[in-house]
């Protein structure tokens, strides 16, 4: 890479060409332009960049196609530490960092939509970039072709079932081998090993953990039924019964109504009511609060 070129910024919010899970956490990257990016040559190598204000180290996560050699793109965070951002466009001193300190040991992901006949594979914080990605095929060792969006691809013959044994070589020659690797698409399989430094030497890639399984709803308060009411007692009306003595063949009635209607009947050829059941009849249509009207039937035969 020169030494010397210019750098510009841009609005960096994924993990770019070199097709990353995702930015980096501190948005600390870079886009190189087209001859120094390759075919994914540099995805995962750091740079350290100065500028008028100061260095940046940034991890490269992209390519500028646009951009001619010694024209880096920085993420615009990283821009404003080595310059003002009004600038735009400032002079810069730039170059691969070997070994640069990094935090996690290597990841491995396997592309989505890999199978048994057809996978690519990739390495997650290597630190230096990757000359030779393998994979263990009896006794030997495979030689996968790089992309240019940073996948290994093993095909014709596909990978197999799995699990992989795969190694790793960096630009400067230092390897490391991974056992255990399953055929697991788009999920990050840490490793524990590094290609150099404190704990450098191979291991093995443990599956991600599955995600907590979801809380369930808290159970809604008991709700309180009103208590029963009991339903309102309405006092039935008194019944009022009118004793009424049979006479002349009339029924007994409880309001004397159907008593006058047998007494008139009987009067067309009997004798009259006396005055004894007048009196009655009085009374009882006085306690039923009814007025009856009596119209006697006079006897021609009988005097004035």
């Amino acid at each position: 890479m020169p030494g010397e070129g210019i750098a510009t910024f841009y609005d960096s919010r994924d993990g770019g060409n070199c097709s990353w899970p995702g930015a980096p956490a501190d948005h600390m990257d870079v886009a190189l332009s087209g001859a120094e990016y390759g075919t994914a040559d540099a995805c995962g190598g750091y740079l350290d960049v100065t500028g008028p204000r100061g260095s940046v180290r940034v991890l490269v996560t992209n390519q500028c196609p646009e951009c001619p050699v010694g024209h880096i793109d920085l993420s615009a965070q990283a821009f404003a530490r080595i310059a003002d951002p009004v600038a735009g466009r400032v002079p810069v001193t730039y170059g691969l960092v070997r070994d640069p300190e990094v935090a996690e040991p290597i990841g491995l992901r396997v592309k989505s939509g890999s199978s048994r006949w057809w996978m690519q594979i990739q390495a997650i914080d290597h630190g230096n970039p990757i000359a030779r990605f393998e994979l263990q095929v009896g006794d030997g060792w495979r030689a996968l072709t790089h992309s240019s969006d940073n996948f290994w691809t093993a095909e014709n013959p596909g990978p197999g079932d799995g699990p992989f044994t795969v190694r790793i070589t960096d630009i400067h020659g230092q390897s490391v081998t991974i056992g255990d690797v399953a055929l697991l698409p788009d999920q990050v399989q840490r490793t524990g090993a590094r290609l150099y430094g404190p704990g450098a030497g191979g291991g093995t890639a443990a599956p991600p953990e599955p995600p907590p399984a979801p809380e369930p709803p808290p159970a809604p308060p008991p709700s309180e039924a009103p208590a029963p009411t009991a339903p309102p007692v309405t006092a039935a009306p008194a019944k009022t019964t009118t004793a009424v003595t049979r006479r002349a063949g009339a029924e007994r009635g409880t309001d004397g109504v159907s008593w006058f209607a047998a007494a008139a009947a009987a009067s067309d050829g009997g004798p009259s009511p006396g005055p004894a059941v007048l009196v009655g009849v009085v009374a009882a249509a006085a306690a039923g609060g009814t007025a009856v009207a009596i119209r006697r039937r006079r006897d021609p035969a009988a005097p004035a």
